[in-house]
């Protein structure tokens, strides 16, 4: 069986950004949920509504920011593909 050990570093590249794009809502989910099972008012712990505001924003924030280098990452490994669909150059794509 003859089975290439090593990727292309494009290749890899690639494979690790769309992982990273892949899993950038499971990130969301628990960084948005994960205080809310964890601090609860049982504890005393949670800093009030205002605390929760500033903590859910900046998530909010910062998951902008994750996707939006993302973005740019993965358009800067896969240079001349602009995202159209149907492509332009005649093929559907089956």
């Amino acid at each position: 069986m003859n089975r290439r050990l090593f990727l292309e570093r494009r290749t890899y590249r690639r494979n690790r950004l769309q992982d990273a794009a892949r899993l950038a809502p499971v990130l969301g989910a628990f960084l948005f949920f994960g205080p809310v099972f964890i601090l609860t008012s049982d504890t005393g712990v949670g800093g009030g509504t205002a605390g929760w505001l500033v903590y859910f924003l900046g998530v909010w924030f910062g998951l902008v920011i994750l996707s939006a280098a993302l973005s740019y990452a993965i358009g800067r490994v896969f240079p001349g593909e602009d995202g159209a669909w149907p492509p332009s150059d005649g093929s559907e794509g089956d």
